[in-house]
């Protein structure tokens, strides 16, 4: 794996090009319980290393762990054959990206909330999506205007922090397809393609760090076929619960990696300047250094019943232990750096691009993390409601 890694990662390869090569050699779905995609099949041990080996490796960040690891686990646990065989090799291949459309404006933590609808049309009536695209395709032409061979549904509505919808080619879109229905009942989980010019907008959000990773989406009248409903029509809420436990798998590992670096260096800040001298400061650090040992054991402890329905608040815990974790260190970044930490760079103007250093990124980034995949306090009412048997929480 460190072979491999060190002779391809010579230059700095394209985010698109990068998954291509990652698919060439098989990278791709190392976890995946069924093989023959185009993949290589690993293990859990082999997993973990692959994992560890690629953040130690400062490899691209990848762009298509979303189709890897949240879509295509989801297809191989409740999608058909014909669904399997479409959408997995392209993914396996690196030749397709994927997007969540899950949260919106009015439902984000609530997800059984969600107002955007998907009306079903019979075959001649709207445009069909095409087949799986040729070898060697970066970007497929997803819908056709004629030759209809198939009921379609129409989408409209409006997703919300949807990360990398402005990269991606499809996204799974979790949408009402039954009018009168309510909650987390008529919900459908749909694979959309994205190429729909005029009925898919995607427009950035820029964040305090300047980026824009999150998206809003817009769906006015988009097509997806009714074959590529995964699970069923009517079942999308087990469909996206059963998604969201495989979440937080091997990847956590890898997460950690980063942090362990990211802490690395707010150590050697607080020792230059003088900050590790506070007896205050010194605390935070091992506390900070303590926990991420504790997050590593606890997450190789659990790792093997991801998504089993005995551990169904694992992911949960392991969600708050990393978020909490991460924006403490945020603040602590800052805090070493004195007053130092509030100042742009030397040669910062207004007609600058706006740049923010490392830890003044990690302390703006970090901010979200207790909201960003299920908030701080929907964990806490997962864990009370799922693991210890407390009542439920009462439901406007």
């Amino acid at each position: 794996m460190r072979a491999w890694l060190a002779e391809h990662l010579a230059g700095t390869p394209g985010r698109r090009d990068w998954e291509r090569e990652l698919g060439r050699a098989g990278w791709i779905g190392l976890g995946w319980t069924e093989d023959g995609y185009g993949n290589r099949r690993a293990g859990l041990t082999r997993q973990v290393v692959w994992a560890e080996e690629y953040a130690r490796s400062k490899a691209p960040a990848r762009s298509g762990h979303i189709g890897e690891n949240l879509l295509a686990p989801t297809v191989l646990a409740h999608g058909t054959p014909e669904q399997k065989q479409r959408f997995l090799p392209p993914i396996a291949q690196g030749r397709e990206l994927w997007c969540q459309g899950y949260s919106e404006p009015g439902a984000g933590s609530d997800l059984a909330g969600i107002r955007t609808t998907a009306l079903r049309e019979t075959a001649g009536e709207a445009p069909s999506v095409s087949p799986a695209p040729a070898a060697g395709s970066v970007v497929p032409d997803a819908v056709r205007e004629a030759g209809a061979s198939s009921d379609v549904y129409r989408v409209t509505g409006q997703k919300i922090w949807t990360s990398l919808a402005h990269e991606a080619d499809w996204c799974f879109v979790l949408a009402r397809t039954e009018q009168a229905s309510a909650r987390h009942h008529g919900l459908s989980f749909l694979l959309l393609p994205m190429d729909q010019p005029g009925r898919v907008e995607v427009r950035p959000i820029r964040q305090m760090t300047g980026t824009s990773e999150f998206n809003e989406v817009f769906f006015d009248g988009a097509v997806a076929r009714a074959e590529h409903v995964v699970g069923g029509a009517g079942n999308g809420w087990r469909v996206a619960m059963s998604l969201l436990g495989f979440e937080r798998g091997v990847s956590t590992l890898a997460q950690q990696i980063g942090f362990a670096e990211e802490l690395g260096a707010v150590l050697r800040t607080a020792v230059a300047t003088g900050a590790a001298t506070d007896p205050v400061v010194r605390d935070q650090l091992v506390r900070l250094w303590a926990e991420l040992r504790t997050m590593r054991w606890n997450a190789l402890r659990t790792l093997g019943g991801w998504g089993d329905a005995a551990d169904t608040a694992a992911p949960s815990a392991a969600k708050l232990l990393w978020g909490g974790w991460h924006r403490r260190l945020g603040e602590l970044a800052v805090r070493v750096r004195g007053p130092g930490a509030a100042v742009g760079p030397a040669d910062w103007s207004p007609r600058a691009p706006y740049e923010l250093d490392a830890a003044q990124h990690l302390f703006l980034f970090s901010r979200a993390d207790t909201i960003y995949g299920g908030s701080d306090e929907i964990q806490r009412t997962i864990i009370a409601e799922r693991a210890l048997g407390l009542p439920k929480e009462p439901r406007g």
